[in-house]
């Protein structure tokens, strides 16, 4: 029997019979048969009884945790730990998907050790961190895609940067001030979540500093934006490219063949190109909805949740990434151009 075996008995037997007897007496005629790796024993009890003794068994590759993501990222962060995990069977990672604003606060507030967020810390966030001696690791993991995505009988499926910019800002309302020939009416501007990422990137992008127009409608996931879109011809959605295609299960597979992806322009040149979120696009940014997704962790020592993002970052998780339909951070990809007669 291993010598911490041995004492870790010892001492669970202790902190029994200290919490069960009120007075202990010690006869000097019993002395002798205390020896010093009993008395170091007593010790360690003596210090740890009233939480009691632990152990960590947690590595990089073995533990139990719980991460916390935007809901934008599921289908990639399930396809990650599904992986992940095949490979480790003594780790077990339970995913929580949550609003950006939500995911944030559980990071600020302790809550969760690791995080899947497109958006950084701010730099008081980092230094009331550090001020309670929390050093916040953040890792660039993949490149995103907010992807419009319109009903199947919308025939506007190519919208001009510009346009969209109009649209958020108000100015542009109606189908038919897009195109003449709609017979749509309004257009609903529908996203997954009032504390939604989504969102944020827009207001940031446009430089919108007060509330949306009145035609802009809030969810609560991803999936009941495509759903929502799917049955209203007047919808303008708005999800993240990890919803559309690539790995993942039957909903986020059929999405594609439910609504129309909409072409965009890109952002500081038209030249009447219009662009889909590939992954080309995303890398090349001419698709000009691009964002930067992060993991970002706190823990304290190389445990499970160090494990996972160093895998999801290296050849393996970076490969899942691409076949997502998004870009990887940490690994080159190979652009061909294919040229038609």
């Amino acid at each position: 029997m291993r010598v911490t075996s041995f004492i870790q008995k010892i001492t669970n037997i202790a902190c029994h019979k200290i919490n069960n007897i009120n007075k202990i007496k010690v006869a000097g005629s019993y002395s002798h048969f205390v020896n010093s790796g009993l008395i170091l024993a007593m010790i360690v009890t003596f210090s740890s009884c009233k939480g009691g003794f632990t152990r960590s068994d947690e590595s990089p590759t073995r533990g139990d945790i719980r991460i916390i993501s935007d809901e934008s990222f599921k289908p990639l962060i399930d396809t990650e730990i599904d992986s992940f995990t095949t490979l480790y069977t003594n780790a077990r990672i339970k995913p929580v998907y949550k609003p950006e604003y939500d995911v944030i606060n559980d990071f600020m507030n302790d809550s969760v050790k690791v995080i899947v967020t497109s958006k950084k810390l701010t730099e008081d966030q980092i230094q009331y961190l550090r001020d309670s001696l929390i050093i916040a690791r953040t890792i660039s993991f993949a490149w995103d895609a907010l992807v419009l995505v319109t009903n199947k009988e919308n025939n506007d499926t190519l919208i001009n940067y510009q346009d969209i910019r109009n649209i958020f800002l108000g100015n542009l309302k109606r189908w038919d001030e897009l195109d003449p020939g709609s017979n749509l009416g309004d257009i609903r501007v529908i996203f997954d979540n009032t504390k939604s990422g989504n969102i944020r990137y827009f207001k940031e992008l446009f430089e919108i500093e007060t509330s949306l127009p009145d035609n802009f409608f809030a969810v609560n996931t991803n999936p009941e934006v495509i759903d929502f879109v799917t049955r209203n011809k007047d919808a303008l959605g708005v999800v993240s490219v990890s919803w559309t295609g690539g790995v993942g299960d039957s909903l986020t597979r059929s999405a594609i063949d439910k609504v129309n992806i909409v072409g965009v322009s890109p952002r500081y040149f038209y030249d009447g190109t219009y662009y889909r979120p590939s992954p080309g696009s995303i890398y090349t940014k001419d698709y000009p909805f691009v964002r930067e997704i992060y993991f970002i962790s706190r823990e304290t020592f190389n445990g499970l949740g160090t494990g996972l993002i160093q895998w999801a970052t290296a050849e393996q998780g970076q490969t899942i990434v691409l076949k997502s339909g998004l870009v990887p951070a940490t690994m080159p990809i190979r652009l061909v151009q294919i040229k038609t007669e």
